[in-house]
């Protein structure tokens, strides 16, 4: 058999390495989205930020248009890992009837309660839904509680439930793995209708900790997860009708988890009402505060700017009915 020609071989590495690139990014987000928290290298895939698979998809863009081939595969590559990053997500958007708001205020440690209290009054929301509300500052607590008098406050360890609505009702739930308590609390709309609130914040999946070796405690906070996710999925189980859960939940859009607390509680506001990537953790651009709903029609989401915490606050719009 003769000798390939020269200039064969060049296109043909060219070829395998844009495949191969494509083959990467296709791979390791199906990995991370379907097989997720099953096994510790998937469950690293899923919650690693999203834009990381654009380095791969833009290397191989590079390359095949410097030797002129593979481009087709290449741009399609670039445009699945900007989808997967949820740079091209795009949902009409109209008014609603009910305005909710969740965010991790971080204790307080990275603003005023001027600028926090600010954030709050501006959304004009008629559910609000904070965490890390153990304040480093006690006299931020009482500003907001002040600024806020208009609202009927339910606390948990660590989370608030403010409403506009009469509260009918309200529960905590110990968190396993956890000194934290889930907020659950019954409001009761203009129309008559009682809506159920849940209020939470999940354990944090340390990355870290599997970067450093310490797999053990990666193991452990992702068994803790687990029970945690189940447990939210019991209360939604508990009875019939509109029921609302939203917080720092910790999770990407993506992964075994996250598809099982969409399928207890519902659709995800911003899949269905959000525009573009909705990082609501800009330090590392992740989308780890949601809000889902069942019974409920989100009509807008929308991520605000940061002000005072690490996170950024989401706001979503809803009418009744699905």
């Amino acid at each position: 058999m003769g000798k390939m020609p020269r200039p064969f071989l060049p296109a043909l590495f060219s070829s395998r390495l844009v495949n191969g690139m494509f083959g990467l990014v296709a791979l390791g987000w199906a990995l991370g989205a379907w097989v997720g928290e099953r096994t510790l290298p998937t469950l690293l895939l899923a919650y690693l930020p999203p834009l990381l698979w654009l380095l791969p998809a833009g290397l191989a863009l590079l390359w095949s248009v410097g030797r002129r081939r593979g481009r087709g595969l290449a741009l399609l590559t670039l445009g699945l890992a900007a989808w997967g990053a949820g740079l091209l997500h795009w949902r009409p958007q109209a008014d609603g009837e009910l305005r909710v708001l969740t965010y991790n205020v971080a204790r307080g440690s990275q603003g005023t309660a001027a600028a926090l209290l600010s954030t709050l009054q501006a959304s004009d929301a008629d559910l609000i839904l904070l965490q890390e509300t153990n304040l480093l500052d006690p006299a931020k607590g009482l500003a907001l509680r002040s600024g806020l008098s208009g609202y009927a406050l339910t606390q948990g360890r660590e989370v608030w439930t403010l409403s506009r609505w009469p509260v009918l009702r309200q529960t905590q739930h110990a968190v396993p793995g956890s000194t934290r308590t889930f907020a659950e609390t019954w409001v009761k709309g203009p129309d008559g209708r009682t809506l159920r609130v849940v209020n939470a914040h999940l354990g944090t999946v340390l990355i870290t900790s599997a970067l450093r070796g310490d797999t053990a405690k990666v193991r452990r906070t992702a068994q803790a997860r687990r029970e945690q996710v189940a447990l939210l999925c019991r209360i939604a189980a508990h009875e019939p009708g509109p029921v609302l859960l939203g917080g720092d939940l910790n999770t990407p859009p993506r992964g075994r988890l996250y598809r099982r607390l969409t399928g207890c509680f519902g659709p995800d506001a911003h899949d269905r009402a959000g525009q573009g990537p909705g990082w609501t953790f800009p330090g590392l651009l992740l989308r780890i505060d949601h809000l889902l709903v069942r019974d409920l029609r989100p009509t807008r989401a929308r991520v605000l700017s940061m002000a005072g915490s690490d996170h950024r606050p989401l706001l979503v719009e809803y009418r009744w009915g699905r």
